[in-house]
């Protein structure tokens, strides 16, 4: 069936809306081509396109890339940091039907051919000198790719490997296609389809290989058709894109919604001065997981302990009284004009100068979402006048699925359904899902897409939930982590592990269990706040493994845990844990790039912690195995102690 078309020529749904991300492109720049579309901060200086500027960019590097070798149903490797030439890349992909398939930046060359399996991607687009280098290793070990274009050439002048290209000469290669054929650039814009893969994003692989998801523009312009009837997404958002680009959080929340509603998207110059550059941004909307808003939770904590009197005591005055009218208004509790004149003083005085300083000023939607955020954490902003709300999506869904609104906001909740999204709790208490933003099945693994997707469109999430009378949803965990004790106690060890990650000195953690008579735990202190309240406590350390095993750190740590475990059944508390000497890492598999933990990997890794967690040791000597930079690997000797957990007092 042939998708109907806008008298331009780019395909729109039966609503009218454009139907492809390329088509939004082209309807941009024909009505809001003047319109600031992106901005991306370089050498201290913002540099701006408008629409218009986009879409010829967009279709000068498409038609370069068709004529390097770019056909329809390919994949292009991304591999790099947000930057527009790449955002300008994946979508010109789009518009010779192939997609792209982003990489995160930080995977190392041994591990990316995993990322080369689906879409037979023989070119890639690598931001930097870095990324060429990991891209010409892969080649030399698996053949391809033999096409590597780069955006930044500072470094690359005297590599003489064939197939290098710069990006710009692919543009001026596709400008002067454009030139000498009139009709291409009508041709472009109308090639793409609803049906076609936009990208193609992984799953996180806490199991095995990660999974190649195919997400369609059908799905993504109905995800986000659904997210914007909700109000979760307004026409001319201001965003920040500082997210990876690999993440379904800045394909959708970022790319997508920024194309498809006109937004204006924000390009930090570097992750390193993403804090800074996000101030002079001040987006309108703003999407971090727990852990970043956590950090920056922090952050303001020790910038105050470290302020002037009178702004300690400011603080201090005003931030627990905004915390509890906050608590009290979730609740439903009507509001004195007392405590509305104290907080608009509270605002002028302290929280709007805080929200400013975070760059949050203008942030009337703020998002978190991906896993459990801290009771604290979430109240304080609230409290600062930052509405932030959690949502609930995976990369199957276009990360659209659920969340909270103004007025129905619950701590324990990630709140209801999106417009046009149906939510199902299986007997088994597994979340089911179907939606026009539902990916239609994995890359080349129909074992995996029949046990993901029913015959009639609803998806099996793997999250285990329930609904509350309301309509609210509630996220326990994954239904596959659901494990039994050796009494038959049955828990999910993610939901006990978020509870104890909502204390700002636990950054990591892996709560064991399994088949034992009872739980214990491996726990990876953070740095960061662990450091200051050391320093707040004059006490010296000189690395993270030292402090980790300081006995007032570990008296910190059990009176955490206790506290977690005065709202446990008493079957299912943690009797002991240890302090790792460092945090769990990526590098060596025990976490995914999304920072999701990989069981089986952990409980591998530190076996003889986990057996000297039960056995009644006191203490353990752990060889360490170190990875270094150049990928030799390393012994190192550590005394871990291991603990009681006394009960909370």
């Amino acid at each position: 069936m042939t998708a109907p078309s806008h008298p331009s020529g780019w395909p729109v749904t039966d609503t009218g809306i454009p139907a492809t991300l390329v088509a939004a492109l082209a309807r941009n720049a024909a009505e809001s081509g003047r319109t600031t579309a992106f901005r991306e901060r370089e050498y201290g200086i913002w540099r701006e396109w408008t629409w218009a500027q986009v879409l010829d960019e967009v279709l000068a590097i498409a038609a370069g890339f068709e004529a390097i070798g770019l056909s329809p149903g390919q994949a292009l490797t991304v591999v790099g940091d947000n930057r527009a030439a790449i955002y300008f890349a994946m979508l010109a992909a789009n518009a010779l039907r192939a997609f792209p398939v982003p990489v995160f930046p930080d995977v190392p060359s041994g591990e990316f051919d995993t990322y080369m399996r689906f879409g037979t991607p023989d070119m890639a687009l690598a931001e930097d000198q870095e990324q060429v280098d990991k891209l010409l290793e892969l080649r030399e070990r698996i053949g391809r790719p033999s096409t590597i274009v780069y955006d930044d050439p500072r470094g690359l002048s005297q590599y003489t490997q064939p197939g290098l290209i710069a990006l710009s000469e692919v543009a001026e290669k596709g400008r002067a296609r454009l030139n000498a054929d009139e009709a291409l650039r009508a041709a472009l814009i109308a090639r793409a389809r609803p049906e076609d893969i936009a990208v193609i994003l992984y799953s996180s692989g806490t199991t095995g290989l990660p999974k190649g998801i195919p997400l369609r523009h059908r799905n993504v312009v109905g995800g986000m058709a659904n997210a914007e009837k909700g109000g979760y997404f307004r026409q001319g958002d201001v965003l920040f894109a500082y997210l990876p680009n690999a993440w379904v959080g800045d394909f959708v929340f970022t790319l997508c919604a920024g194309t498809l509603l006109r937004g204006s998207i924000n390009i930090p110059e570097r992750q390193e001065t993403a804090l800074h550059d996000l101030r002079e941004v001040a987006p309108t909307f703003y999407l971090a997981a727990p852990r970043a808003w956590d950090a920056m939770l922090t952050r303001i904590q020790v910038g105050i302990a470290d302020s002037t009197p009178l702004k300690r005591r400011l603080f201090n005055y005003f931030i627990p009284r905004a915390i509890d009218l906050e608590r009290r208004r979730l609740r439903g509790e009507p509001v004195s004009l007392k405590d509305r004149l104290l907080h608009a003083l509270g605002n002028v005085l302290v929280y709007a100068p805080l929200k400013d300083y975070l760059g949050l000023s203008r942030a009337e939607r703020a998002f978190t979402g991906g896993e459990a955020m801290g009771e604290d954490t979430f109240l304080f902003f609230r409290a600062l006048g930052i509405r932030l709300k959690q949502f609930y999506g995976q990369t199957e869904t276009c990360a659209l699925t659920a969340a909270q609104v103004e007025g129905a906001v619950q701590i324990n909740t990630v709140g209801r359904a999106m417009p046009g999204v149906e939510v199902d709790i299986a007997d088994n208490g597994e979340i089911m899902i179907r939606s026009a933003s539902v990916f239609e099945g994995y890359a080349d693994n129909d074992k995996a897409t029949a046990e993901a997707l029913t015959p009639d469109g609803w998806l099996h999430t793997g999250d285990a939930g329930y609904l509350e009378d309301d309509g609210d949803l509630v996220v326990l965990g994954r239904v596959s982590e659901l494990v039994e004790t050796a009494a038959g106690e049955r828990f999910i060890p993610t939901f006990i592990e978020n509870r104890l990650k909502f204390s700002a000195y636990i950054r990591n953690v892996a709560v064991l269990g399994a088949g034992r008579a009872d739980l214990a735990a491996i726990v990876c202190i953070d740095d960061t706040a662990v450091g200051y309240w050391a320093e707040q406590k004059s006490i010296s350390y000189s690395s993270y493994a030292e402090l980790s095993q300081l006995p007032q750190v570990q008296d910190l740590v059990e009176r955490e845990i206790a506290r977690v475990n005065d709202l446990q059944p008493d079957h299912l508390k943690i009797r002991r844990f240890v302090n790792l000497h460092k945090d769990f890492d990526a590098d060596d598999g025990e976490v995914t790039r999304t920072r999701k933990l990989r069981r089986k990997v952990i409980e591998t890794n530190y076996a003889p912690l986990v057996e000297a967690l039960y056995d009644g040791s006191t203490a353990v000597t752990f060889d360490a195995t170190i990875t270094y930079e150049d990928g030799r690997k390393g012994s190192l000797r550590r005394d871990l102690t291991v603990r009681e957990v006394q009960p909370w007092t």
